[in-house]
């Protein structure tokens, strides 16, 4: 009897311990808050930055701006937002000196509820603004000591960018989002335009892993003048 008492608690034990593995997590977005964030060391005209928590299983593994962009049914990527603690070591303990920044990209398994942090190369969190199409994403980076801008596309799951090209040397980087405007992207054929300093267009037909420059906008209309 006690032998037969223990097989079934054994058994309960499995099943139970096996319900419990089969439980899909979930993964969703919480409530929209508005935060202060600090532009630069100017901390007397802070902007206001919406964001919400990203959710698993209800509780919140990051913080995001912005909409997030459907790479498959199960995968999508969002803008990560975080605190930092901008103490120096002789404020007193008391004083409070975290303050949100914009950070990377997340890629997010809705079946694993696995966060990734993307690497997007020459991504200035500060600077660039990012237009996501498929699993292709453009933007204007900014090199390390900030002398240069590049038109960048890249591919998830790639190194090296599909796209990389030196266009200016940088100018004032004052103001967020400030290296260029969100590239545009058509579909069928995929092209994506760059527009830097809200007037010169260039346009590219991406194809796979390799791209074409398929004009210069200003140029075409200053011949067809």
């Amino acid at each position: 009897m006690p032998r037969f008492i223990g097989v079934l608690s054994l058994v309960l034990f499995l099943n139970s311990y096996g319900l419990a593995a089969a439980k899909p997590h979930a993964v969703a977005f919480g409530k929209w808050t508005i935060v202060k964030w600090m532009i630069g060391s100017n901390e007397d005209q802070p902007i206001d930055l919406k964001i919400r928590p990203l959710l698993v299983d209800g509780h919140a593994k990051e913080y995001t701006v912005g909409p997030p962009h459907d790479i498959t049914e199960r995968l999508f990527v969002v803008r990560r937002v975080f605190r930092l603690n901008a103490a120096l070591p002789a404020d007193k303990g008391t004083q409070s000196h975290w303050r949100w920044e914009r950070g990377g990209w997340l890629l997010v398994d809705r079946a694993s509820t696995h966060i990734t942090q993307i690497n997007l190369p020459e991504f200035d969190s500060y600077s660039s603004v990012a237009s996501w199409y498929r699993d292709y994403v453009a933007y204007c980076g900014v090199s390390d000591d900030g002398e240069k801008f590049y038109e960048i596309v890249t591919q998830l799951g790639r190194r090296k960018p599909v796209l990389k090209k030196t266009i200016v040397s940088a100018a004032s980087l004052e103001m967020p989002d400030s290296a260029c405007a969100a590239p545009d992207w058509q579909r069928q054929p995929t092209r994506v335009t760059f527009s830097v300093g809200g007037s010169d267009r260039t346009t590219y037909e991406v194809r796979g892993h390799a791209f074409n420059l398929i004009k210069d906008q200003d140029e075409d209309e200053a011949g067809s003048e």
